[in-house]
């Protein structure tokens, strides 16, 4: 049956993929964005679909539509963009869910939020399973974005618990693919775009903490399954690829498949920066039967030709 579907940060990276994969399935798309960090590029091919409508408007402030189900992914994902304005990020999070919780009560629909793996913090346990508590400094650099996601978390179980609401938590971990700002300071896309202009990787740090990496339809895939789960499954679930790698590791994958003679650069490890990121999946691969497909070559190797074709244009 087609639904009318709200996607808030739907001009964003993962938001535009969303709103390209709904679309797909016959659905009808409410793109809310205020293009802070989401760009029109990201959505240009959608703008002429009769099923695709496309919103200026800032989740801080409330929302009156009609829909029949949202996805909440409004707020900036990069430290670059998240700390240039902590305090708008806060808000973005936690006004954002109130304002969109306070939608989904009202049209009595349900309505999923996009958490972060950051709400581990830099984890003491490895890999992170949902029922980790994690490891934040709700005072440091990157709090505003740890400490916000963790809060729209807390709102969204409260509403669930006070009102009974229809809630869905997933648990992003590091995505990469097509359509990544090429200046958000996520280490995919700079590996990329720096190998490809022939600048040195810059790696902060020594190299050896690690991060793991998870295509973007694969993160999408995950998404829309825990959308479709039945209500008793509300999470929070993590979504991600379990594959673990260092950054060095990142760094020569992508000097290989790049073909580049850039060189490696070291820096000083930026603050609360987390030593070790691995997702436990075993809740979605057991309650939504979902399992990354694609391996870290592979997407790399899509993303490359997507920011070889920008820079050509």
């Amino acid at each position: 049956m087609s639904k009318r579907v709200l996607v808030t940060g739907g001009a964003g990276f993962l938001g535009s993929h969303l709103a390209e994969r709904l679309l797909g399935e016959g659905h009808e798309i409410l793109c809310v964005d205020n293009f802070y960090t989401g760009r029109k590029a990201n959505i240009a091919n959608l703008i002429d679909n009769p099923n695709f409508e496309l919103m200026r408007h800032d989740v801080t402030f409330p929302l009156y539509v009609e829909v029949d189900e949202i996805y909440n992914l409004a707020c900036p994902a990069s430290p670059i963009h998240y700390q240039r304005d902590p305090v708008q990020t806060t808000k973005t999070s936690v006004m954002g869910a109130i304002n969109i919780l306070g939608l989904a009560k009202r049209l009595r629909v349900p309505v999923l939020q996009a958490s972060t793996s950051e709400v581990y913090g830099d984890p003491e346990v490895h890999p992170q399973p949902e029922r980790y508590w994690g490891h934040v400094n709700p005072i440091g650099a990157r709090s505003c974005y740890d400490e916000g996601k963790r809060a729209a978390e807390t709102l969204f179980f409260d509403y669930h618990r006070q009102h009974n609401m229809s809630i869905k938590v997933m648990r992003i971990f590091n995505t990469y693919g097509p359509r990544m700002n090429a200046d958000d300071g996520r280490v995919v896309s700079n590996f990329i775009v720096q190998a490809l202009r022939g600048e040195p990787l810059t790696i902060y740090g020594d190299g050896s903490q690690t991060r793991s990496f998870c295509y973007v339809d694969d993160l999408i895939d995950g998404m829309v399954r825990l959308m479709d789960a039945p209500p008793s499954f509300t999470g929070p679930v993590n979504i991600g690829n379990p594959a673990e790698f260092t950054m060095l590791e990142l760094a020569e994958k992508v000097l290989s498949l790049t073909q580049s003679n850039s060189t490696i650069r070291f820096e000083n490890l930026p603050s609360d920066d987390p030593r070790q990121r691995q997702p436990d999946i075993t809740l979605a691969k057991t309650s939504l039967n979902w399992d990354p497909q694609v391996q870290l070559e592979d997407g790399l190797s899509r993303t490359i030709q997507y920011f070889h074709e920008l820079s050509g244009k």
